[in-house]
């Protein structure tokens, strides 16, 4: 029988459990209703979906719509000077993430090849070459500095700048357009002229992929005659997005968990051996994309509730990676733990295209970082770390280390 739990009002965002910890209030949610109802700023009424089984449940079944454009989004964060809702708009061409069948299966088979096992496995060398020539880099410089500008960012910026074609030099512009679009509290003039700074720099880029191939996968796409510039700059601008931002969040902020548990670094010190199943665990603990929204198409039954066609439904993959009706003692950083089932990637159509590379970058990096830098310490009391309360990709803004 539901547990009668107060509804709450807006997202709980507040990490008062600790930095790695979700808040308290999603995990109480969690523990007595894992589909709650909740309300929006707006007055709106939707649900709040934290349970594992259901969070599996949901991103399997496509009748919950990735599509922002059939009801209004309502924005569920408590966060002031934040628009309460936005109208509904067509999703940006390319953009699969946001796209249903069929229209997302035409976009996304596209790319399936780019990113396969096997392709991922056969760059693992380079992308290992890449990570060291930055520790090499960091090597020459003098303590104390910053791991999120020195190697965490460099490092997957690197790498996707490599695959996608994308000049490196350009990384300044890129990476300053998609951390504003990362912000959760800003104006929608911010938010726009970041996003028209990105998409014009993309569209401009996929126009000389298409007249002039290289060996990357935008060329490769360009070479799609089905696929208009608008939906090959739409691409762009995702896998741009996702293939730095995530990775570089999780090996900052995994870093910085690793450090704060000393005796799980010191075991991964001593055994190479525990490095895969290390990053597993690090993604599932960490869960830094936490927060995604489906909509629903008509009426359906989740985990006891029956959601109305139409509701907004907000799902937390951290409070699902943290249920103990699936992993055993989850609040606990575990790097022996089998975290296999971990939904940090999602579940459905939708899981991540890139999973595999971002896995190859961690365990390059992790075991190159610790490795090199054997003292590896903060440069800081820990509660100084400046954490990304305040983006939509979880992590930290600087991680100052010394050695």
């Amino acid at each position: 029988m539901t547990q009668t739990v107060p509804v709450p009002q807006g997202l709980p965002m507040e990490r008062d459990a600790g930095p790695f910890d979700p808040p308290r209030e999603i995990t109480r949610l969690r523990e007595a209703r894992p589909v709650s109802p909740m309300v929006f700023p707006d007055g709106h009424e939707g649900w709040l979906v934290t349970g594992y089984d259901e969070v599996r449940q949901l991103m399997a079944d496509t009748r919950f719509s990735s599509r922002q454009d059939i009801g209004i989004l309502h924005v569920p964060y408590e966060t002031p000077g934040m628009p309460v809702q936005t109208e509904p708009s067509p999703p940006m061409p390319g953009m699969f993430v946001a796209m249903d069948p069929p229209d997302h299966g035409r976009l996304r088979k596209r790319l399936t090849g780019a990113f396969t096992v096997k392709r991922m496995k056969q760059l693992e060398d380079h992308i290992i070459e890449i990570t060291e020539r930055q520790l090499d880099a960091m090597a020459d410089l003098v303590p104390p500095i910053d791991l999120v500008k020195e190697f965490a960012l460099p490092v997957p910026s690197l790498v996707i700048c490599e695959l996608l074609g994308v000049p490196y030099e350009d990384r300044e512009n890129f990476q300053a357009n998609s951390a504003q679009l990362m912000v959760r509290d800003q104006t929608l003039e911010e938010k726009m002229a970041a996003f028209i700074g990105m998409n014009t720099f993309l569209t401009e880029l996929v126009t000389r992929k298409r007249e002039t191939p290289g060996d990357d996968i935008l060329s490769d796409l360009g070479r799609h005659d089905d696929l208009t510039i608008e939906e090959l700059a739409g691409a762009a601008f995702l896998l741009l997005l996702a293939g730095h931002e995530t990775t570089a969040n999780m090996l900052s902020l995994g870093t910085f968990a690793l450090l704060e548990h000393p005796e799980q670094l010191a075991e991964l010190r001593a055994d190479a051996e525990l490095l895969p199943g290390a990053v597993e665990e690090l993604l599932r603990y960490l869960s830094v994309a936490d927060i995604f929204f489906r909509y629903a198409t008509e009426d359906l039954e989740l985990g006891g509730e029956t959601i109305r066609a139409g509701s907004t439904v907000v799902i937390s993959l951290l409070a699902a990676n943290r249920d103990p009706r699936r992993f055993e003692n989850p609040g606990t950083l575990d790097l022996h733990r089998n975290a296999r089932g971990l939904l940090s990637f999602g579940h459905g159509i939708h899981q991540c295209l890139g999973q595999q590379l971002a896995r190859i970058e961690m365990r390059a990096g992790f075991e190159g970082l610790l490795r090199r830098f054997p003292t590896l310490a903060l440069a800081v009391p820990a509660d100084e770390v400046k954490l990304k309360t305040d983006m939509n990709i979880y992590g930290v803004h600087e991680l100052p280390v010394t050695w």
